[in-house]
Order: structure tokens, then C-alpha cells, then sequence
């Protein structure tokens, strides 16, 4: 089974504001974005429990033109809070690359 790293050649993560990360899953081609996009893996119950959300706050947005997706979901802490770990958001990417498909 593909890994999520394996079927994309780009994967990124960063702010999408103070309250919101936002990941973007830049698929390898066409075929793979048609193939890996509505994958069981990359639905909003599958991702919340990697980030500590409810499945309800995960937001999908299927770019087909780009072949990209951008999930985005609620910060568990604001941006430059006291308690807030990742100021740019650019970390929380990772525990998505070994995601299986």
C-alpha cells in the first residue's frame, strides 16, 4: 500500500491565519491526484484523530486544475500563544508523509 509521501511530489504545511493550519498535498501528476483525492485515508474522519479535532472542523478543498489538496483545520492553540508549539505551522505536515493509502 502507497504511502502519502509516495503518490505526491509536494507536501506542505503553514498558517492559514491565527486559529487555522492549512496542508497542502501536491499530487505527482494527474493520475495520481484522481486516484489518491477522495481516499478513505484523506477524509476528515481518518485525518481529525492525527490532529486532536473533530472530524467535523477538518476542511477539504480539491483543487483538480493544480492536482492539489489543501486540508484545513482549527490550531489547537492561537498562533504565538503561550502553549502554542509551531509558530508558522510548518511542522505539522510530518505526521501525514507515512499515511497509508
Amino acid at each position: 500500500m502507497p504511502r502519502l509521501a509516495d503518490v505526491c511530489r509536494h507536501i506542505r504545511s503553514k498558517n492559514a491565519g491565527p486559529f487555522w493550519i492549512t496542508v497542502d498535498l501536491f499530487f505527482a501528476d494527474a493520475q495520481a491526484y484522481a486516484r489518491w483525492v477522495d481516499a478513505p485515508a484523506l477524509q476528515a474522519d481518518a485525518l481529525a484523530p492525527l490532529f486532536g479535532i473533530a472530524s467535523a472542523d477538518v476542511k477539504r478543498f480539491a483543487i483538480p486544475d493544480l492536482c492539489v489538496l489543501k486540508l484545513s483545520y482549527p490550531r489547537q492553540q492561537p498562533q504565538g500563544g503561550a502553549l502554542e508549539r509551531d509558530m508558522h505551522g510548518g511542522q505539522q505536515y510530518v505526521r501525514l508523509l507515512d499515511l497509508a493509502l
